[in-house]
């Protein structure tokens, strides 16, 4: 009997662990919203990448608008944005996405930046 009391009990705190992290929107591993520090980090880190696409056989875009940004943990860091770039005189909503592998000395950045119907850009540093 004491080990369906115990098994209850666990039960029942397990499942309020998992109340928690549903109402406050964290999941191990899954994206996250970012603000404040992390999200003025998160801007810092999309235009040095976009100076960097630029200096290579890259379209040259600046970030005009930023309207979402979230971080999430993969075998390193992806960060995702919702973002307005311009290219020259023109403005279109993109999504880039920054996926950063900082232990790695070679190819540890990738950006892939998607902007409606047109053809994806993808490259690695």
């Amino acid at each position: 009997m004491n080990g369906v009391k115990s098994f209850y009990l666990l039960g029942l705190v397990l499942l309020s662990f998992a109340a928690i992290f549903v109402a406050a929107d964290v999941f191990v591993g899954g994206p996250r919203q970012l603000e404040g520090d992390d999200r003025l980090d998160a801007l810092e880190i999309l235009d040095k990448s976009l100076a960097k696409l630029a200096t290579g056989d890259g379209p040259s875009y600046k970030a005009v608008r930023v309207t979402s940004v979230t971080s999430q943990v993969v075998s390193g860091s992806l960060r995702t944005y919702d973002v307005e770039l311009k290219n020259e005189s023109d403005t279109k909503q993109c999504t880039v996405k920054i996926w950063t592998q900082a232990w790695l000395k070679e190819n540890g950045t990738n950006i892939k930046i998607k902007c409606g119907d047109e053809g994806d850009v993808d490259r690695t540093w």
